[in-house]
Order: structure tokens, then C-alpha cells, then sequence
């Protein structure tokens, strides 16, 4: 250490060390991320673009460049890589990027804050001072933890970053002092959602809740426990039944609605059903008048139906997207509810129209197929997994799991949610939208059944509104082409007429000068269609008239407005300011506004001020 390229030498060794993890982890379906496993990815490879950045001076990703190289070296031992090498250069590149951005400013403002102390010490001990000053203290080689907890908090610098930099220069971070600024950030953040939560009302000892949900959507069951919830000023229950359909938001899969219905005929409401502890929690907005009696647990079929839908829609996409994209794809999240389905997928770059298609066309042709559900439970998992079936990488499962199979050669998940019997129960299936999420990480929006058959009404109904507005054209296509090039067309004509008539406006502006104290002085109304053509005007007067102070009023559109233009010589020779000038001068038009010393313009609401105003502009010079 200290020796002529020391510190070259040791970024070579963690380049080379580093991107063999993270293009192995990335590669086996862990992406970077902000939490568990995918912020160990992470770490690494911002470690890694650190020590290019500040040792080897690489201002630009570099990293990614590595992975073809590597996968080309574990050719035979890791194939797996070699597979998936420009999907993974990809993700390293766009985390490069993202990284760059942050490493640059978080590193200048250390630097700064380095600076900053070590100057303010040498003053404080040149003065014989010993008082603090807040935020410095590196006179006992410290950093602060409100200054590290800046770098976190405002520009996203990792604090174990912040550490590794402050022992690279025999510092250390006040660790104590950030977590306090940590804590107290993350008190904040509780007090916003904060649940009062009240104890639990223990009717019947109850340690299990048997759920049925899987076989019926109607059960007769007794409450168990209850308690009183509050959050943002609204009051709820939850409870807890000893048997229930209802099935609680896991997996992507939102919790189900319903009804709890007693013997007297009190019927209430189940707005949402969560786990908590392993329990379903029953969320309602009041208690029955006989809490110890039966009741009937009612799921609302409807929701759960088209809920079931998007579900096995979801697993049946999932499969699609497989083939058309490769198998690389991996689920990284997902929502499914009654009115849509959403799919976080890994994938290095956007999914083109043309594949889009391809996948619906599989999942519709899947759907036409009307497989029937194959549900095994309780399967051991390692026997699971070695049937080929589709587990997330990085999720928990236990020692027993759920299969879910539509077709052994095309769908086979590990899945704790509701499904249809049958996949021709969707009916309909339709990607609505597809865009980026994260790095490597895409997003596809579908919808299906009923909604899927509304979606496709409602853009028939476009289509032939359009249709008829362009006079039922062969070609539809063609014939808004050739719209929007006439369109194109005429804006160009209407920008070349502005322009003369600007030109002609210029020219008879110019004859209206009048002296005033020695400046050239114009005020007047002008008839132009936007503010850019003003600003043309005022700025052609300017190049052809000297010591000028004009002030242009126009309507544009029924509303009033004003341009200040003032040469750079009155600006610095008179004092005069045209942003200060047309604030004023728009308080005749009820407005504001603002600009430049040389420039500015303002707007309002009263357009029979701008006489006013021009009466006025003559008033700065007088």
C-alpha cells in the first residue's frame, strides 16, 4: 500500500473479482434491487464502478463491457451466462448509468465538505478558536452523521459507500448521530401511516383459521377474535373467523370482498382480507349486534371470478412470454385483481409490437384450448422442482407447495392464489400496455373477459368514428397519413405568413419611433397569433433600431399580453429593468409576469387594460 499504482492495481483485482458475482447472480435471475438479495447485487456492482471511477478514471460504463468477455471465458463451465450475456450486459450497463449519475455529484460534494472542514480548521486553529461549527468536524477525523445522512437522504449515496470512502482517507462516519437522522426520518414516515391498532378481542381459543377458499366462496363460521383499527381518522374492524372462503392478498393476488351474513338477517361487509401472522384478517366497517352467533361467510363471485381470470391469465402469459422472448424472462412482480393484470418481468429491452402479438396470440390460443386446471397440494418441494416446475428465484417457499398446471408442456407454477377451472373461463385475453420498470425489468398491463371484450368495443368504436369523420376512407391508415402531412404542410405555410407579416410589422413599427430624453420609444398594439411571433418582432426591431425601449401589446387568443424589449446599453446606462417594467405594466391587465433585465413578458385576465398599459410604458422614461 502507498506504492506508484497501488491503487490501480488493487480496482483491477475487484473489476475482475466483481463482475464474475454479479453477471453469475444476474444471470441465475437475481437483478439488482433496494432490498434483500437484489441490494447485495447492487452493492457489489456500485463497489465495483467506485473503484473504476475514482482509481481507474472511468467516466463511462465500462463494467458492462467485461460480461461478453467473461461469458466467452466460462463457455462449457457456465453456460447459463453465455445465454444470457447480452441480457445481462444490459442490466450492468443501465445500473452503471443510473450509478455514474449519483457517484459523480455524491463525490463532489464530499470532496467539498472536505475541503470546507479542513479550511475551516486551519482558520479556526490560525484564530485560537474553539468553537463548533455544525456539520464540520474533521479536526478529530470524523464525518458527520447529519453529513452522511445528506448524502443519503438528498443525492442517494449509499452510507456503506460514505464508510468505505472515509476509511480510504483515515476518516470514520458518526454512525450514532446517522441512524438518529435515519430514525428519526423513518418516524416521520410511521406518523403519515400511522395504524392505531387496538388489542384483540379473544372470543373462542382459536390458534388455527381453516381456509376453503380454494373449493367454495360461501362458509358457515363463527368469530374467533376481533379488534379495533385506526388510520387516517377512519375507524374499522378486523376479524378473525375459524373458517373462511375469503382469500387474503398474497402472491401478487389482491384479498377478496364479501359479505358476512348472520342468522337475523344483519348482513356486514368485508371490505379487504390480509394475513397477518398466518392469520386471515377479515377487514370490516362495523361489528354484528350478535357477535357469537354463526354466520355465513358470502366471497363476492363476481370480483373473485374475474379475479381468477387475470390469475391463471397471468401463469399463461408468464409461459408465452418464455417462448417468444427466451427463457430468460422471470416473473419480478405482479398485481392481479378484478379489473386488470400486471407482469414485472426480466427482460433487457422493450417487447416490440410484433412479439406482443405473438405472445397474445399463444395465451388466446391457450385460452381457445380450454385446458382444464391440474391443482396438486401439499407437494414436497424439492419434488416439485424437479418436475420442471416454475419457482421465483429468491422467494421463500416451505416444505409443502401448491402446483399449478394448464398443460405439463406449457404451464407449471408454484402458486398459493385462486384460478379458473378452466382456461377457457377468460375468455379473452389483451396486453393494454408494456413499459420499463427498472433496469432489466419490464412491465406488461392485460386485461381479460369482460373487460377485455369492452376494450376492443370501445376501439372498434374509435375505428369507425374515425372512419366516418375522414368520410369512410379504403385505406384508414393512409388516409391519416395523409392528414397529418397536410397538417404538416399547412403549419409551415401559417409559420412562413407569421413571418412576413412580421417582417412587415417591423418595418412599420420602425417608422413609429418617437424620441424620448434620447431614447428610441414604441408602444403599440400588434395583431399576431402566439407569444414566439412577438418575440420574433420585438427582437428583429431591436438588431435594426437603437437605444430602444418597446413595449408590444397584443391579444392572443382573447387573452392580454405584453413584451418588454429594452437595449443593453439603456439596461446598463439608465438602470432600466424590462422584468421589473412588466410587472407593472401588468397590473393594468389584472396579471404577472416576468424576465430578463433586456426581455420580459407577462399575461392576465382583463384585456381592456392593455390601452393602459401602453399610456403607461411611457411613464418609466418621462
Amino acid at each position: 500500500p502507498g506504492e506508484e499504482g497501488w491503487n490501480e492495481a488493487v480496482a483491477m483485482r475487484v473489476l475482475a473479482d466483481h463482475i464474475r458475482a454479479i453477471s453469475f447472480a444476474i444471470a441465475d435471475g437475481q437483478l439488482p434491487s433496494n432490498n434483500k438479495a437484489g441490494y447485495v447485487i447492487r452493492r457489489i456492482l456500485r463497489r465495483a464502478v467506485r473503484y473504476s471511477y475514482q482509481y481507474l478514471d472511468f467516466k463511462e460504463p465500462f463494467l458492462n463491457q467485461l460480461v461478453p468477455l467473461l461469458a466467452e471465458q466460462f463457455k462449457g463451465v457456465f453456460d447459463n451466462l453465455v445465454g444470457q450475456k447480452d441480457f445481462v450486459q444490459k442490466v450492468v450497463l443501465e445500473e452503471e448509468n443510473s450509478f455514474l449519475r449519483t457517484l459523480e455529484k455524491g463525490l463532489k460534494r464530499f470532496e467539498n465538505y472536505l475541503s470546507r472542514s479542513e479550511s475551516i480548521g486551519k482558520e479556526l486553529q490560525r484564530i485560537d478558536s474553539i468553537e463548533a461549527i455544525p456539520g464540520f468536524d474533521i479536526s478529530d477525523k470524523t464525518i458527520t452523521g447529519k453529513f452522511a445522512f445528506e448524502l443519503f437522504d438528498t443525492y442517494g449515496f449509499p452510507i456503506d459507500l460514505t464508510q468505505l470512502i472515509a476509511r480510504e482517507r483515515s476518516l470514520e462516519v458518526d454512525m450514532v448521530e446517522f441512524e438518529r437522522f435515519l430514525e428519526f426520518q423513518k418516524k416521520q414516515s410511521r406518523a403519515a401511516t400511522a395504524i392505531d391498532t387496538g388489542d384483540w378481542v379473544v372470543l373462542k381459543d382459536n390458534d388455527t383459521v381453516e381456509f376453503t377458499g380454494y373449493d367454495e366462496t360461501e362458509s358457515i363460521a363463527h368469530i374467533v377474535k376481533y379488534r379495533k383499527v385506526k388510520a387516517k381518522g377512519t375507524e374499522q374492524y378486523q376479524v378473525v373467523l375459524d373458517k373462511t372462503p375469503f382469500y387474503a392478498e398474497s402472491g401478487g393476488q389482491v384479498g377478496d370482498k364479501g359479505e358476512l351474513v348472520f342468522p337475523d338477517g344483519e348482513i356486514i361487509y368485508v371490505t379487504d382480507t390480509k394475513k397477518e401472522n398466518g392469520l386471515i384478517i377479515h377487514y370490516v366497517d362495523k361489528l354484528p349486534e350478535d357477535i357469537d352467533d354463526a354466520l355465513t361467510a358470502i366471497v363476492d363471485s363476481s370480483l373473485r371470478n374475474r379475479t381468477n381470470s387475470n390469475h391463471s391469465a397471468t401463469h399463461l402469459l408468464h409461459a408465452a412470454m418464455k417462448q417468444v422472448l427466451g427463457t430468460h424472462v422471470n416473473q419480478k412482480g405482479s398485481l392481479v385483481n378484478s379489473d386488470y393484470l400486471r407482469f414485472d418481468f426480466s427482460h433487457f429491452a422493450k417487447v416490440t409490437d410484433d412479439e406482443l402479438a405473438q405472445i397474445e396470440a399463444i395465451v388466446n390460443q391457450k385460452v381457445r384450448e380450454n385446458i382444464p386446471l391440474k391443482e396438486e397440494r401439499s407437494v414436497v418441494y424439492a419434488e416439485a422442482i424437479t418436475s420442471g416446475v416454475t419457482a421465483l428465484f429468491g422467494e421463500k417457499y416451505g416444505e409443502y407447495v401448491r402446483v399449478i398446471t394448464f398443460d405439463d408442456e406449457f404451464s407449471k407454477e408454484l402458486c398459493g392464489g385462486t384460478h379458473v377451472k378452466a382456461t377457457g373461463q377468460i375468455g379473452f385475453f389483451k396486453i393494454i400496455s408494456e413499459s420499463a420498470v427498472a433496469a432489466g425489468v419490464r412491465r406488461i398491463e392485460a386485461i381479460t373477459g369482460i373487460a377485455a371484450e369492452d376494450y376492443i368495443i370501445a376501439q372498434d368504436k374509435l375505428v369507425q368514428q374515425l372512419k366516418e369523420l375522414l368520410k369512410n376512407p379504403k385505406d384508414l391508415s393512409k388516409s391519416v397519413e395523409s392528414l397529418l402531412e397536410e397538417n404538416s404542410k399547412l403549419k409551415k405555410e401559417i409559420e412562413k405568413s407569421v413571418l412576413e407579416k412580421s417582417a412587415g410589422l417591423k418595418n412599420e413599427l420602425a417608422e413609429k419611433v418617437e424620441q424620448v430624453n434620447g431614447i428610441n420609444f414604441i408602444a403599440q398594439k400588434v395583431q399576431l397569433p402566439n407569444a414566439d411571433a412577438i418575440k420574433n418582432l420585438a427582437y428583429q426591431l431591436k438588431d435594426i433600431v437603437s437605444d430602444l425601449f418597446l413595449v408590444l401589446a397584443a391579444d392572443i387568443d382573447g387573452k392580454p399580453s405584453l413584451t418588454v424589449m429594452i437595449a443593453e446599453n439603456l439596461v446598463k446606462e439608465k438602470g432600466l429593468n424590462a422584468g421589473n417594467i412588466v410587472r407593472e405594466l401588468a397590473k393594468e391587465i389584472k396579471g404577472g409576469g416576468g424576465g430578463q433585465p433586456f426581455f420580459a413578458t407577462a399575461g392576465g385576465s382583463d384585456i381592456s387594460g392593455l390601452d393602459k398599459a401602453l399610456e403607461k410604458a411611457r411613464s418609466f422614461i418621462a
